[in-house]
C-alpha cells in the first residue's frame, strides 16, 4: 500500500502532467484556431460570393468537408483535457452509386458538418482570449519569481516609473524586486487553476459543437434500445410465465377436477379412497409447480438473503455439477445491489443453468459473479460468466431462451455475450452497471 508521501508524489506529478497537457493545448489552439477561421472564412466568401454561378456549390461542399477535417484534428485533441474517451459523429454520407448532386445534397444537409463551420468561425475570439490569458499568466509567473535574476539588467533614469513607486513603497531595488517577485509567486500558485479554466473553456465549447448533437443522439438511441428491449423481455416473461401455467398447473386442476367429480360417482370404499389418494397427489404436486413458478417471479432467497444464497440454491438445483465463485460482500447489508440488479443476475444464471442442464451435455459448469470498482464511491459494474465444457452451439436467435435474456439485460444498460463454437466450451458473459 502507498504511503501518504506516495500519494502526495504521485498528486504533485499528475497536476504538473496535466498543467503541461492543458498548457499545450492553448498554445497549439490559438494557430489551429487562427487557421481554420481564415481558411473558412474565405472558402465560405468565395462560394456564396459565387453562387449565382455553378461553382459556387461545391465550394461550399467543399468547405465543408475542410471544417470536417479541421474539427477532426480538434476531437483528437479533447480526450487528453476533458479526460473522456474521444466521439466522432456520423456523418451523413449518399447511398454507393450516387449521382455527384446527390452527394453534394448529402454533404449541404449535414447538420453536424455546419457546426463544425460555426465552431470554427466562434472558436477564434475564444482562442485569442485564453491565449491571451495563458501566455500572460506563464511569463509574469515565471519573470516575477526570477525578477532577483534580470532586474539588474533593466537601465534605470529620471523617467522611469516602477510599480513600486506608483504604490507607494519608494524607490529602492528592494521594494521593487520584492514585489515583482510577490505577484510572480501569486501568478505560479495560482497558475495551474487559471490554465487549467482557459483549457476547460476552450475544450468545453469544442465539446458542445463538435460532439454534443452526435452524444446526445447516441443517448437517445441507447434508451430507446433499453425501452424496446425492456417491452420485449417482459412481453417474453409473460408468455412464458402462461405457458408454464397452461402446461403445469392448470393442466394438473384439470385432473383433479375430473378426479373428484369421478369420486362423487363411486360408492365404493376401495375406489373412492385410491381416487383421493391422486387427487392429493395431484394438489401436492400442483402445489410445488406453483411454488417453482413463484420463485420464477420473485424468488423468496434472492429477497430474504441476497445474490450469493440465491445462486448458491440455483447451483444445487441443477443437474450438472455448478462451481460457484460469488463476491461475498454482495451478500452483505451495505454490499446488496439494487432489486432489479439483482433479479437480473439472478434470472442471467438461471437460465444459462437451465440450458446447461437440458441443451449443452456438459459434464461440469463454473459460475463466476464479480463486481468491478473504478473509483472510492462502490462498485461501477457487477460481472457474471458462466462457462461449461458442453457440445457448444449457444446462440441468441430470437425464440430461444437467451434471447429474451439478452433483451432484460439490455433493457437494464447491460450487454450479453455468448461465445459458443461447436464442440464448447461455451461461455456467457453478462455485465451490467450499478
Amino acid at each position: 500500500m502507498p504511503s501518504l508521501r506516495d500519494v502526495a508524489h504521485m498528486q504533485r506529478t499528475g497536476r504538473i502532467r496535466q498543467l503541461g497537457i492543458d498548457t499545450a493545448y492553448i498554445l497549439l489552439g490559438f494557430p489551429l484556431a487562427t487557421i481554420s477561421f481564415s481558411v473558412i472564412v474565405t472558402m465560405l466568401a468565395a462560394g456564396i460570393g459565387t453562387l449565382v454561378v455553378v461553382i459556387g456549390l461545391p465550394i461550399i461542399v467543399g468547405t465543408l468537408l475542410v471544417a470536417r477535417v479541421l474539427a477532426d484534428i480538434e476531437r483528437l485533441r479533447l480526450p487528453a483535457v476533458l479526460r473522456r474517451a474521444r466521439t466522432r459523429p456520423a456523418y451523413r454520407s449518399a447511398a454507393p452509386g450516387s449521382t455527384v448532386w446527390r452527394r453534394l445534397g448529402a454533404v449541404l444537409s449535414d447538420g453536424q458538418s455546419w457546426l463544425d463551420v460555426v465552431y470554427a468561425l466562434v472558436r477564434f475570439p475564444f482562442a485569442v482570449a485564453t491565449f491571451s490569458v495563458v501566455v500572460s499568466w506563464w511569463a509574469t509567473a515565471v519573470a516575477g519569481t526570477l525578477t532577483i535574476a534580470w532586474d539588474w539588467a533593466i537601465p534605470r533614469g529620471p523617467d522611469n516609473t516602477s510599480l513600486a513607486q506608483l504604490i507607494g513603497l519608494g524607490d529602492s531595488d528592494a521594494a521593487r524586486v520584492g514585489l515583482q517577485t510577490a505577484i510572480g509567486l501569486v501568478c505560479l500558485v495560482s497558475l495551474p487553476w487559471v490554465v487549467r479554466g482557459c483549457a476547460l473553456l476552450d475544450a468545453a465549447l469544442a465539446h458542445m459543437l463538435l460532439c454534443g448533437v452526435s452524444e446526445m443522439r447516441q443517448t437517445i438511441t441507447v434508451l430507446t434500445e433499453q425501452k424496446s428491449a425492456a417491452t420485449s423481455a417482459e412481453a417474453h416473461a409473460l408468455r412464458r410465465l402462461e405457458r408454464d401455467i397452461h402446461d403445469g398447473p392448470q393442466q394438473r386442476l384439470i385432473r383433479l377436477a375430473m378426479d373428484l367429480g369421478r369420486a362423487r360417482q363411486h360408492s365404493q370404499p376401495g375406489a373412492l379412497q385410491d381416487i383421493l389418494d391422486e387427487a392429493v397427489v395431484q394438489t401436492q404436486e400442483t402445489l410445488d409447480e406453483l411454488r417453482a413458478l413463484s420463485r420464477g417471479i420473485a424468488p423468496p432467497v434472492l429477497t430474504d438473503r441476497g445474490l450469493p444464497s440465491a445462486l448458491a440454491a440455483l447451483a444445487i438445483r441443477c443437474t450438472v455439477p455448478v462451481e460457484l465463485v460469488v463476491d461475498p460482500d454482495l451478500g452483505t447489508p451495505a454490499g446488496r445491489l439494487d432489486p432489479a440488479v439483482e433479479s437480473t443476475v439472478y434470472f442471467a444464471v438461471a437460465e444459462a443453468l437451465t440450458n446447461v442442464a437440458k441443451h449443452s451435455a456438459a459434464m461440469n459448469c463454473w459460475v463466476t459473479v464479480a463486481t468491478v470498482t473504478q473509483n472510492a464511491h462502490g462498485p461501477d459494474r457487477i460481472s457474471v460468466e458462466i462457462v461449461d465444457n458442453g457440445d457448444g452451439g449457444a446462440h441468441l436467435a430470437k425464440g430461444h431462451g437467451l434471447a429474451g435474456l439478452a433483451d432484460r439485460v439490455r433493457a437494464h444498460g447491460g450487454i450479453l455475450e455468448v461465445t459458443s463454437p461447436a464442440g464448447g466450451p461455451s461461455t456467457i458473459s453478462v455485465e451490467l452497471p450499478v
